[in-house]
């Protein structure tokens, strides 16, 4: 068994190693270096020696026998020379080392051959000169053999084995001890060889663990460790590619912004763990239900697709929808079955994109925009989307550098208890009137100002208005004003709104500070601190379109609220659509019993009314009491209601 074991050993350190590349390379990158050297060093020596023994030795010994010998070496260098810069595959690297290998036999043979050859010619120097060529020669060799320890191996036993036992049987005392020096300067090099052999192994092996472990962090940078998917990182890379391809090649190439409708709800009801898994189930879905494409995920509920061969926008837009319907379907999970939705914004290169970031830009646009009027479909961005976006800009643009102070108004919609037909507040309007654009809708100029992150420029002056003109009213009336979820993001904001409210010496008692449900996007712990916050100043706290946002009742019951007010979109037509008429029955139900006030919004006809009497609805507001007023309007409007108790106006 231990001579099996050794001879198996003996057989691995003579033989080329196969099962590892990387080493193979590296030994072929540093013998394509090192080769031409070590047949330079043969020839030259070759020829020192030859040059000796011309005038003893026949020409065939001197001339013939190294001519041969130096046309190989030729050709030996002319191989390596011509691949000194090329990177081989594995297969090529361990045919030219086993090559080696096997010459590692016969040259070194032939050479030996040829010096034992010379030793009969000439005089005690000039074989010498033999002893010196073999010597010099085999440790030249083994220098440049070193990083294939079985070819060095083999050459220095074949020349010393040789060298050793033909110098010590000429019984000549020089040759005996030239002998022993050589063997034992050869032992000493083949251990440093076999030293720096194993620590050239060792580095090969160390570079190829640092580059799988750097390949490893990599892909774990790349990829999105929950659903497997290519992160943000990873996309944008791939976007940057397959857009300069799409480029060079005049190809279009569409992007694709997915955005999840519903999933919030899932992690409120269920826990982050079921919204895991949703996301988990999402992105198997994209990933089998595309061929050419890639999906990406670019953080929390957001995915992306990238399409490299686009068709036309009919077919695209096609394609599209049928991704949005197959995530719409039930979601079967553990702790119950879920249903969201999925909007998408699609942009197109070079449609109306014609670099890298409109194309990126452009579909989140059109999410947008599929959001608000296509929730759960796709939208693909289009000449209008263009004509919108530099209206938009243009708008910016001017909201910041219109004079605030002067171009903003307040205007005043009442709100009536119509159980006994008082007024009880008014809820504050903002208008802007631009000396550019006309006056502009609050729903366009309030949504650009978000976008913008300049929402509390307007926000502030808005509010010192309306408290000023809200100081005239009764002390029964009370203010309702909106802001927006960005006036409650910090706590600089927060305060600056309380010193407002502080200064303008209105009763924060009589004030309704009014939040949308779109606040539990942003960061929520803040938000409620705002809230507590503005809480305890006295500020009553409403949320703003009740139904139409995500919020769950855990998040309900987080903030101190101390009203809700339900959307118009459910009260339009209340009275012929039985769904709608379920909505708000539940939601004035829920506000009872939460202990809220609830304020119905968009009233607009008699119907609606005495449909909201029969669902036990007390305070309302719309067109049908009245549109918005100025404030020397709100307060005729007190004057008038105070002497008529508020009948109602068609």
């Amino acid at each position: 068994m231990e001579i099996l074991k050794a001879k198996q050993k003996l057989l691995n350190f003579m033989s080329i190693r196969s099962d590892n590349a990387d080493l193979l390379k590296a030994q072929y990158r540093a013998f394509t270096r090192q080769m031409p050297m070590m047949y330079f060093i043969l020839i030259s020596s070759t020829w020192a020696l030859s040059i000796t023994h011309m005038q003893s030795a026949p020409i065939w010994l001197t001339v013939g026998i190294p001519a041969l010998f130096t046309l190989g070496c030729t050709l030996r260098i002319g191989f390596w020379w011509r691949t000194r810069n090329a990177e081989p595959g594995p297969d090529v690297a361990y045919a030219a080392l086993v090559r080696t290998n096997r010459l590692a036999v016969g040259i070194p043979i032939a050479f030996t051959v040829w010096s034992f050859l010379l030793v009969p010619y000439g005089d005690a120097y000039a074989q010498s000169h033999v002893a010196f060529y073999m010597a010099i020669t085999v440790i030249s060799c083994i220098f440049c053999l070193m990083y294939v320890r079985s070819a060095a191996f083999i050459v220095t036993v074949i020349v010393n084995g040789a060298f050793i036992v033909f110098f010590i049987t000429s019984r000549q005392p020089t040759f005996i001890a030239i002998a022993v020096n050589v063997a034992l300067v050869c032992a000493g090099m083949m251990s440093i060889l076999l030293t720096n052999y194993r620590n050239f192994e060792r580095m090969v092996i160390a570079q190829q663990r640092t580059e799988a472990l750097s390949n490893e962090n990599l892909l774990l940078a790349n990829i999105d460790s929950l659903t497997d998917l290519p992160n943000r990182r990873a996309f944008f890379a791939h976007l940057e590619t397959e857009f300069q391809r799409a480029k060079a090649e005049n190809t279009r190439l569409a992007l694709g912004v997915i955005d999840l409708d519903g999933f919030k709800p899932v992690n409120d009801l269920y826990g982050h763990s079921a919204g895991d898994k949703l996301l988990i189930d999402v992105s198997r879905r994209l990933t089998t239900s595309l061929k050419a494409s890639r999906a990406f995920r670019l953080g929390g509920d957001e995915f992306a697709i990238v399409a490299p061969v686009a068709p036309d926008d009919t077919q695209l837009l096609a394609n599209a929808n049928a991704i949005s319907e197959w995530l719409r379907a039930p979601y079967h999970l553990p702790e119950g079955t879920v249903h969201i939705s999925a909007s998408m914004g699609i942009a197109v290169f070079p449609n109306l994109a014609s670099t890298l970031e409109q194309l990126f830009d452009r579909a989140d646009y059109a999410l947008y925009h599929a959001k608000r009027t296509r929730r759960g479909g796709a939208v693909l961005f289009d000449v209008e989307h263009e004509k919108q976006i530099n209206i938009e800009a243009r708008t910016e643009h001017l909201l910041k550098q219109a004079n605030l102070e002067d171009e903003l108004s307040v205007m005043f919609q009442p709100i009536v208890n119509i159980d006994y037909g008082q007024t009880v507040g008014f809820e504050a309007l903002a208008r802007w009137h631009s000396p550019v654009l006309g006056c502009v809708s609050p729903a366009q100029f309030f949504s650009i100002a978000e976008r913008a992150g300049i929402v509390g420029s307007l926000t502030r002056p808005l509010l010192k208005k309306a408290l000023v003109f809200a100081s005239e009213w009764e002390k029964s009336l009370r203010l309702s004003f909106n802001l927006s979820a960005h006036d409650l993001n910090t706590c600089e904001g927060v305060l600056s709104l309380i010193g407002i409210i502080e200064s303008s010496g209105f009763d924060p008692w009589r004030l309704d500070l009014e939040i949308t449900e779109t606040a539990f996007a942003h960061d929520f712990e803040q938000i409620k601190l705002s809230v507590e916050m503005l809480r305890r100043l006295g500020c009553g706290i409403s949320l703003d379109d009740f139904g139409t946002g995500y919020s769950s009742l855990t998040r309900l019951h987080a903030l101190p609220l101390t009203k809700i007010k339900i959307d118009r979109s459910f009260v339009t037509d209340l009275h012929k659509r039985p769904a709608s008429l379920k909505i708000v029955k539940s939601l004035l139900t829920l506000s009872r019993d939460m202990g809220l006030e609830c304020v119905v919004e968009g009233v607009e006809t008699p119907e609606e009314l005495a449909a909201l009497r029969g669902l036990g609805g007390t305070l309302v507001q719309g067109y049908l009491y009245s549109r918005p007023l100025s404030d020397k309007g709100a307060a005729e409007w007190c004057f008038s209601a105070a002497r008529q108790a508020g009948s109602p106006a068609s």
